[in-house]
């Protein structure tokens, strides 16, 4: 409930602090005395877009603060999901910069105008002729027949599956988008991964095989050259090596005068040594030296189809062609593997399409349980509303697909007159009739909810005698399970409240102010005559004002 408004420099209200109780609370007043003002600064609590011309100071802050007793609204988990800390006495503020920049509160903490709105949306209800507008829309109408069903707990049970189903819905389709994406790119894949399997990448060691190509590409020159350097090394007389054992028997003869002659020796029998061993290579590289032109041509033809690979794939090594073909085979594999997820996941599809359907039957059982008594409760109001011959019929209807509360459609029909026939709400009901309606099933909507506090402005406008006095009664009962404000011209309606404020204008200074003020009992009947006879209070309007009251 809201428990004390605070409103500063805001339109023609320099400065108003307020408390209210549970209960009926009257506001009335004079046309154009202000209560819209006081309707507009609560609107812009509630989340309303803030304007720079609301402002009546413009060099001064705009404040507007209301304080919510919300200990019975069972919104902790609402605060949780808003990242803010609950408290049972929640204080929301806006402030209206002299920029115009506008800033918004809850408990202190700054918060968005959507989280704004996402929380008084529970805490207080605005209700005009614009409002009614809602008896007309699906939304509405569903959440009016799930209270009476009390669905509430299937409709949560149903949303979170829904969730399960619909993201297993996009997964079926990403898998169907894929398999038509890779299909395309299936045979040039399998063409790509056979021409890169068949060449047996892992067991190819490309210098080795370059190797093997120089030496088979060049062997009549290798074999020359080998020659040539074998003849070098062991021409009888002028060769190396007889060279060299010359020289090794010259440095004999003067090895024992000394050391260094000793190991220049010794150095040339190593040389010797180190000639003789490459002489018996050469001989073995000769032996073994042989022209194979298959061979070449093989080993030809595997380089010339690794090194069209590396321009085709871009690439410069053997490990990249492997990693390539690794790729195109999970490609393929893939491919060949999403008939099989697509199936499974169109199997999970219709588990969770079982569990859905489970979930919406109840709540089409509990909604058609419920709808005589709903129809049956609402004409009866509205009988006692002025309204004897309005009929009401609801239409709930299984529709093949699911939708966010259920897998119904549901229409409200109305018929005002005998001898009519039911058509749409908003096109059978006028203005007035849709304010008794939306009276009515707001009334009855309180047996079975915790509804918001609830302001009504001048729903009561085109109504007077007993209809507005059953209006006031309807009121009246609603208060006594909720928090109800009605602003109003009546005085059958002001006579019922628990409080009473008028609001009134007074200029000081040629400036022109709005105030409230809270009526004592005094006060109540002088207002209430007024609104009977006029401003000249006769002693008649007096008793009548008293009788009202009493």
């Amino acid at each position: 409930m809201l428990t004390s408004l605070h409103i500063k420099n805001y339109a023609l209200i320099d400065e108003l602090n307020v408390t209210f109780n549970n209960g009926l609370t009257i506001i009335t007043g004079e046309t154009g005395a202000g209560k819209s003002i006081l309707l507009g600064g609560l609107s812009l609590v509630l989340g309303k877009r803030a304007d720079l011309s609301q402002v009546k100071s413009a060099g001064e802050k705009c404040i507007i603060e209301a304080v919510f007793d919300i200990a019975s609204y069972d919104l902790e988990s609402l605060f949780k999901t808003l990242d803010l800390d609950y408290d049972v006495q929640t204080i929301i503020r806006r402030e209206i910069l002299p920029s115009g920049k506008s800033r918004a509160f809850i408990n202190d903490t700054p918060v968005t105008l959507e989280s704004l709105v996402a929380l008084s949306s529970f805490l207080i209800d605005i209700h005009s002729q614009h409002q009614t507008q809602q008896l007309t829309q699906d939304d509405y109408q569903f959440k009016v027949i799930d209270a009476l069903a009390e669905n509430k707990s299937n409709l949560e049970v149903f949303s979170k599956q829904l969730v399960v189903f619909k993201t297993l819905q996009k997964s079926l389709e990403g898998l169907k988008l894929s398999k038509a994406e890779l299909i395309k790119e299936y045979d040039y894949n399998l063409f790509l991964s056979k021409e890169l399997n068949e060449i047996k990448l892992e067991k190819i060691n490309l210098e080795d095989l370059e190797s093997q190509y120089e030496e088979l590409n060049n062997v009549e020159i290798i074999g020359e050259k080998l020659s040539s350097t074998k003849e070098l090394l062991s021409s009888e007389g002028v060769g190396t090596i007889d060279q060299l054992n010359s020289a090794k028997q010259e440095l004999s003869k003067i090895s024992s005068f000394g050391k260094p002659y000793e190991t220049l020796k010794e150095r040339i029998i190593s040389v010797g040594i180190e000639l003789d061993d490459i002489l018996i290579e050469i001989d073995n590289l000769e032996e073994n030296l042989s022209t194979d032109p298959q061979e070449l041509d093989r080993i030809n033809s595997q380089l010339q189809i690794v090194n069209n690979l590396f321009q085709k794939h871009s690439v410069s090594e053997i490990e990249d062609l492997i990693g390539i073909k690794n790729d195109l085979q999970s490609k393929i594999n893939n491919t060949e593997s999403l008939d099989q997820s697509i199936l499974d996941k169109e199997q999970d599809i219709l588990k969770a399409s079982e569990k859905l359907n489970q979930i919406a039957l109840k709540i089409h059982k509990n909604r058609k349980k419920v709808i005589p008594v709903f129809v049956s409760k609402l004409e009866a109001v509205l009988l006692d509303l002025g309204m004897p011959n309005a009929k009401f019929k609801v239409q709930l209807e299984p529709t093949d697909h699911f939708v966010k509360n259920g897998k119904d459609s549901l229409q409200f029909l109305f018929m005002a007159n005998k001898g009519s026939s039911f058509n749409e709400l908003k096109k059978s009901a006028s203005g007035g009739e849709l304010s008794r309606i939306m009276l009515a099933i707001k009334s009855i909507l309180a047996e079975y909810i915790q509804l918001p506090s609830i302001m009504f402005d001048e729903i009561d406008t085109g109504v007077s005698g007993e209809i507005s006095n059953k209006m006031g009664e309807i009121m009246k009962q609603m208060s006594g399970k909720m928090q109800v404000f009605t602003i109003t011209h009546l005085p059958q309606i002001a006579a019922k409240g628990n409080s009473h404020f008028k609001v009134f204008k007074t200029d000081v200074d040629n400036i022109t102010h709005t105030q409230l003020k809270k009526l004592n009992e005094e006060e109540r009947v002088i207002e209430i005559a007024q609104m009977l006879g006029g401003l000249t209070i006769t002693d008649s309007a007096r008793e009548h004002a008293k009788q009202l009251l009493n």
